[in-house]
């Protein structure tokens, strides 16, 4: 895997993007999740750009935003327009979005229609600008079942609409992971990786907690010390006959506290796991 750090983890903290750039670099990441919120406001510092994280052998792996599916269209191509340009500025081929804020069986034939015209729009203003559309699998979307996802894939029918496959979420929704990412994998293109102590605590990743600085942190744990089976996880990608997806692009998208130790260590397990092939002794 060719593993990214993401801002988003360091969003209630005074850290500069130098500072990230750096740190990545010495705890041997290999690229950044930038968060659209940060890519807005480094705007105004243009010297920041892929040129500039390139001197640290690092990447933009993804830009990671909120698309207005349900503004007007003037309003969203205006914002995807933006997007691509920060984008392009920041060397991303792909910029990630939700589908929707509608679970899947809760949205009406009509209400589908209207999400799949509006991805396909969307998909149609990005490619020309060379880039992949990324919906993640979540809950309280439409992409939160792998029948659901394959579903909409298959209705909006662009080959730039691909998948970020957030492996806890695809746990929550009672569904074995690997079989999952199986099912989907000739549409993932970016995976998510992040932990919980047990499905009583999903709820701390709601948005309205997560996002808050008072918010809970009460189950998020390392990610080999979870409900998920990382270890299973990390070395069926690793060992996959598919090279493609042995050198897929992930991100360890930590919302908890401690995030330099964590994250650290985190990469230290997942690169020792890659290199022995044999259960990690924790």
């Amino acid at each position: 895997m060719i593993l990214s750090i993401c801002t988003i983890s360091f969003r209630h903290q005074l850290v500069s993007i130098d500072h990230l750039a750096k740190w990545a670099k010495h705890n041997h990441f290999q690229g950044i999740e930038l968060w659209g919120t940060h890519a807005k406001n480094l705007a105004s510092q243009p010297e920041y750009n892929k040129d500039w994280l390139a001197d640290y052998g690092l990447k933009i792996t993804m830009l990671s935003d909120y698309l207005a599916l349900y503004a007007t269209e003037a309003e969203l191509h205006k914002q995807v327009e933006h997007l691509c340009y920060l984008a392009k500025h920041w060397g991303a081929k792909k910029i990630r979005t939700f589908a929707g804020s509608e679970a899947s069986a809760n949205t009406s034939e009509h209400g589908f229609a209207r999400l799949t015209k509006t991805l396909r729009k969307v998909c149609q203003w990005m490619s020309r600008h060379d880039l992949n559309l990324i919906i993640e699998t979540h809950p309280n979307t439409y992409a939160d079942s792998v029948p659901a996802t394959k579903h909409l894939l298959q209705s909006v029918a662009c080959d730039n609409l691909q998948i970020n496959f957030d492996v806890l979420h695809v746990w929550e929704s009672k569904t074995e992971v690997i079989p999952a990412f199986e099912a989907l994998k000739d549409n993932i293109n970016h995976i998510h990786l992040k932990n919980v102590s047990s499905a009583e605590f999903l709820n701390v990743f709601s948005p309205a907690n997560v996002y808050s600085a008072s918010g809970s942190r009460e189950g998020i744990v390392p990610l080999f010390d979870g409900a998920v089976n990382y270890q299973e996880f990390v070395s069926h990608i690793s060992q996959h006959p598919d090279k493609r997806v042995r050198n897929i692009e992930a991100s360890l998208e930590w919302f908890g506290d401690d995030c330099k130790e964590t994250l650290a260590r985190d990469r230290y397990l997942i690169q020792q796991l890659q290199q022995c092939r044999e259960p990690l002794a924790i």
